[in-house]
């Protein structure tokens, strides 16, 4: 035996005017919960524009002019690579010439102070070691400070961690969204590490 409340429901189903009031509420939720979300959106775009206009990301990097002047026990280094390394004094040896202190072996001819062997005028490079060394002169500063003034919010949370310009080096050189086009392709294939303002030419498509 069916339940009344089952042929009561399935009666006022049927009825036109019970299915254009579910019809009329569903109408009237969908629009609202457009509206909300519109004015969500418009309310963060907002909040960008603020923050990028009025409130200025506050970098925290330090540069020191004459690296290579400085005397050190203990030197960062670029650690990653299978035949060459950078140190955070700017010189690029083989890492079979890696001094046990981290910095390079100075006294070996091959040894090079800011060098940018495989570097392009744009600041792209094919290997990351000359990336990081050539990165590090004292003259890039003004050039990687403009770079900290005009980037994005989105780059906040890669740049924000770096306190000096050896580690804004490293973080620049790295191959990121910049060197890439359609998400699988890089700009330019051979000069992927770039320390420079802007990011290589889009390759044609």
């Amino acid at each position: 035996m069916v339940p009344c409340g089952a042929v009561l429901w399935r009666r006022l189903l049927r009825k036109r005017w019970v299915l254009g009031v579910v019809f009329g509420l569903s109408l009237v939720y969908f629009i609202t919960s457009t509206f909300k979300q519109e004015e969500r959106m418009v309310r963060d775009r907002n909040l960008l524009q603020v923050q990028e206009h009025e409130q200025p990301i506050m970098w925290k990097v330090k540069f020191s002019s004459g690296n290579s002047s400085q005397l050190s026990n203990q030197c960062r280094n670029s650690v990653q690579g299978k035949l060459l390394i950078t140190d955070e004094l700017g010189y690029i040896c083989e890492r079979k010439d890696l001094l046990v202190n981290g910095c390079c072996n100075v006294n070996v001819p091959s040894t090079k102070l800011y060098s940018c062997d495989s570097c392009l005028p744009n600041g792209c490079c094919s290997i990351y070691e000359y990336c990081v060394s050539c990165c590090l002169q004292p003259s890039k500063q003004h050039l990687l400070e403009r770079f900290l003034n005009r980037a994005a919010i989105a780059f906040q949370n890669l740049f924000m961690a770096v306190e000096d310009h050896f580690e804004l080096c490293l973080a620049k050189c790295r191959t990121s969204s910049q060197s890439v086009q359609h998400e699988n392709t890089y700009r330019d294939p051979i000069a992927k590490y770039c320390y420079g303002e802007y990011p290589p030419e889009l390759l044609p498509v």
